[in-house]
């Protein structure tokens, strides 16, 4: 039984992100803000970062279609490497295809891997699924761990993936999912000075009152889709700037 399903949209589509933080579109950047020296300080600017961020992304909630904590393990393993956007088009399909999780463990590995080609890595992607239906079915009697331990022990389950499951699928703050929007802007917020996604969650887990865990990660995702992009972002239009140090800056 999925349950997480009170907490989780059944297959529904994944909200517009409107990039308009505090309400409006600030359309003359702001000057450079000065960095804390403090603890004080430091506290007091992360609040106003979270707080900003609450009001533009109150609901913010993970892009993936699923309706069970199975069907995102396995969105969330084709993710990789790969758009939400482009998973999103291939699973409806592959999960009426293959409606349960034995029905994926039993799947020849050259079919899967056909079925999933467009996200890329459709090898090893194909391998890990069935892998991860294979172990759950054989350890965990079909059921998804609902522990990081146990499910980092799934193939394909790495930290990150685990992390969106835990998180979505069951509410259970594991830690904070670091994908490459998550790294890219706690970088530019000058939340982390790190560049590998172990140690950024590290540095973030300290910081980020464990209660905002979940949330926080899937704000940061769909600000850096909407506004924080890798190349070009919209400072102009973006409520953080004046507690951003990279305002104007695409780094």
């Amino acid at each position: 039984m999925y349950k997480g399903a009170s907490a989780v949209p059944i297959m529904k589509k994944p909200q517009k992100p409107s990039g308009k933080l505090n309400g409006s579109i600030q359309v003359v950047p702001a000057a450079k803000p000065a960095r804390p020296k403090t603890a004080a300080e430091r506290h007091q600017r992360l609040q106003k970062i979270l707080a900003a961020l609450d009001a533009g992304y109150p609901d913010a909630t993970c892009a993936l279609y699923h309706s069970n904590p199975w069907e995102l393990l396995v969105a969330t393993i084709l993710s990789a490497q790969c758009t939400d956007k482009r998973v999103n088009q291939v699973t409806p399909g592959l999960f009426r295809k293959y409606p349960t999780m034995r029905a994926f463990a039993n799947v020849p590995q050259e079919e899967l891997a056909g079925d999933i080609r467009s996200t890329g890595f459709f090898n090893n992607k194909a391998k890990s699924v069935i892998g991860a239906a294979r172990k759950i079915i054989s350890d965990f009697g079909g059921e998804i761990p609902c522990d990081i331990d146990s499910l980092l022990t799934v193939p394909g389950a790495a930290r990150k993936t685990a992390n969106v499951v835990l998180g979505t699928a069951f509410g259970i703050a594991s830690g904070i999912v670091v994908d490459t929007h998550v790294q890219r802007l706690s970088n530019r917020l000058d939340l982390t000075r790190e560049s590998d996604p172990v140690k950024i969650e590290q540095d973030l887990v300290k910081i980020i009152p464990k209660e905002r865990w979940i949330l926080f990660s899937h704000q940061l995702i769909l600000h850096g889709r909407a506004v924080c992009a890798a190349r070009n972002p919209k400072c102009a239009e973006c409520g953080l700037q004046d507690v951003c140090y990279s305002s104007d800056r695409t780094s």
